[in-house]
């Protein structure tokens, strides 16, 4: 395994005003030791969870928000059910502070459900919060988002978005990997997910190496980070976490943000059309357009294109935002042919 030192930072004692660009575009994750222990709602977790839920309450909203309820026998898992058709959770939809009543009321009960709220845009369901509690991402134009409830196991995934995950009420166990481990992890379909990346299915908790015996190699580029209130963690773009809310009650609040402006779309959606128009394609033809790819999106240079008067080259010159726009029209409206 390599160096503790050599694959993830740790900077005790940071502070808000210390989020360089170096940190910001670190390739690498980055561990921030108390970097919002000045926050109130975080200095109410440190006292009870009776205060910070008190806390919250005065920010909460009649807006419904999306709720993940699943069975207490799946040990906090959120996943596929057992023959793929489906989920092991329901979705509801219900007020935070229906929420945050039902979060009370089942306390240390060993068969209470398991309540998860994913990413849930703070600005519109806890109105004010960050008048007092916020993180500033002055580099980017970040967007904040809050999750939150009981204990809970999400499979691992990567995000292209990079990202500042803080951790407010409870503790959170992260376990990372480098880009690099997709083939290690099994991961699921691209299509149907329980939260829309695709995911790892590999149960962290209980790995069946018979199943999954390539996850035995995943692991010795594993990183394990533990949060406690008042601590954060930089996760690069696409670098693979597993999450584990470890408490009774948890709440994170993160900041994400991309280097290309967001009207560029997802490479998501372009990996899932790729698969379509190209994987099936004889192999003469699928290394075609490799070498196509290369040329223009992977190893792009300015002499291939030389030859075009700028103001003809399209897409092949740098994308406006109208030009984004353009094009996605043109994609929609050939898809529906």
């Amino acid at each position: 395994m390599p160096a503790y030192d050599q694959i993830i930072q740790e900077v005790l004692n940071c502070q808000p005003d210390s989020l360089s660009a170096e940190i910001l575009d670190s390739s690498r994750p980055i561990v921030l030791r108390g970097i919002i222990n000045q926050w109130p709602v975080v200095n109410a977790a440190k006292e009870s969870s009776e205060q910070v839920l008190d806390y919250l309450s005065q920010f909460t909203t009649d807006e419904p928000l999306t709720v993940f309820r699943g069975d207490s026998n799946d040990d906090g898992r959120i996943f596929y059910n057992s023959d793929f058709t489906g989920f092991n959770f329901d979705v509801e939809a219900m007020p935070l502070s229906q929420l945050v009543t039902e979060i009370k009321q089942n306390y240390n009960q060993s068969d209470a459900s398991v309540l998860y709220v994913g990413s849930t845009m703070i600005d519109k369901w806890l109105p004010g919060f960050r008048d007092q509690n916020d993180l500033v991402i002055e580099k980017y134009q970040s967007l904040a988002s809050i999750w939150m409830g009981n204990k809970s196991r999400i499979a691992a995934h990567y995000d292209f978005a990079s990202n500042i995950a803080c951790c407010v009420a409870g503790r959170r166990k992260f376990t990372l990997f480098p880009p690099e481990q997709l083939e290690n992890l099994y991961v699921g379909p691209l299509d149907f997910t329980p939260a829309g990346q695709p995911i790892s299915l590999v149960d962290f908790k209980q790995p069946d190496f018979e199943k999954f015996p390539k996850f035995r190699t995943a692991l010795k580029s594993a990183i394990e980070v533990e949060l406690e209130p008042g601590d954060a963690l930089l996760i690069p773009s696409m670098w693979w976490h597993h999450v584990e809310a470890l408490e009774t009650f948890n709440i994170l609040v993160n900041y994400w943000w991309r280097t290309s402006p967001r009207y560029m779309g997802s490479p998501l959606n372009v990996l899932q059309h790729a698969v379509m128009g190209l994987r099936d394609l004889p192999p003469e033809q699928r290394a075609v357009w490799q070498k196509l790819f290369e040329y223009y999106v992977f190893e792009p240079n300015e002499e291939n294109f030389e030859h075009i008067p700028k103001h003809a080259r399209g897409v092949l010159d740098e994308i406006s935002e109208q030009m984004a726009s353009d094009i996605r029209n043109l994609l929609i409206s050939r898809l529906k042919r």
